[in-house]
């Protein structure tokens, strides 16, 4: 990556606290829906996925100019696939780094949810390993990553906040498993055994199936937008040029 972006170790801090953010809202808003709405389970999904949709667009805003906001190793990985082809986007060692502080700070963020809300981190039992599950984590993961990446390719990455948003909002609701799309947020949700929680024994079949989505919306991507691949700070919002690391 040019020398014009921030140094890897604050893009990777800004992964860390951007996905610790992530998760913690994710974990923190069920926590709250459970105390709020108890037994109404519709109203407990409308509350998560309210806070989720919200939080997650401030959070690209705040931490997209030092990092790009990928908070996702599918995106990372994404970006560092298709940049291999043109020179550009994440390298390797980049690549790694973001996906290991992804997925610190997705840990980081449950224990801090179950901190705020002194309910103690254990592991979750919450079961999600179904075939209508994995399906809809295929579907939820290439939705996301053609948008995100349809966006960059088309000059529209300043719309990333919203739109991202507004699509895992959506997503919550018309999949199956409520659109986790996200390997680092589903390890993060084992720490929490509360209703955004998520088995251990369900996070291979989901992370596999988090994996073929993203290769799903790739092969969309090309298809649909057979253009030179973009820089990684076109991937969710644009990065300041800046000089001096």
């Amino acid at each position: 990556m040019t020398s014009h972006h921030p140094p890897l170790w604050r893009r990777a801090l800004a992964e860390m606290l951007g996905t610790c953010l992530l998760v913690a809202i994710v974990v923190g808003s069920g926590i709250a829906a459970q105390h709020l709405s108890p037994g109404d389970t519709g109203l407990q999904l409308r509350e998560n996925s309210t806070a989720t949709v919200l939080g997650l667009a401030v959070l690209i805003l705040v931490f997209g100019p030092v990092s790009g906001a990928h908070f996702n190793p599918v995106v990372s990985a994404a970006d560092w696939a298709l940049g291999r082809r043109q020179g550009t986007g994440l390298s390797l060692q980049e690549l790694g780094a973001y996906v290991v502080t992804q997925t610190v700070g997705a840990i980081g963020g449950s224990v801090l949810a179950n901190v705020m809300f002194d309910v103690g981190t254990s592991i979750s039992g919450k079961d999600r390993m179904t075939a209508g599950h994995l399906a809809g984590e295929i579907v939820a993961t290439a939705g996301l990553v053609l948008l995100i990446f349809s966006l960059a390719r088309t000059h529209r990455g300043l719309l990333a906040a919203p739109a991202v948003g507004a699509y895992i909002g959506a997503a919550y609701w018309f999949t199956s498993s409520t659109s986790f799309a996200n390997p680092a947020v589903t390890v993060g949700r084992i720490f929490s055994d509360t209703f955004a929680g998520i088995a251990p024994g369900s996070v291979p079949g989901f992370i596999l199936a988090q994996i073929l989505g993203a290769a799903l919306g790739l092969g969309l991507l090309l298809a649909l937008f057979p253009v030179a691949a973009p820089p990684a700070d076109d991937v969710v919002i644009p990065h300041p040029a800046e000089a001096n690391g």
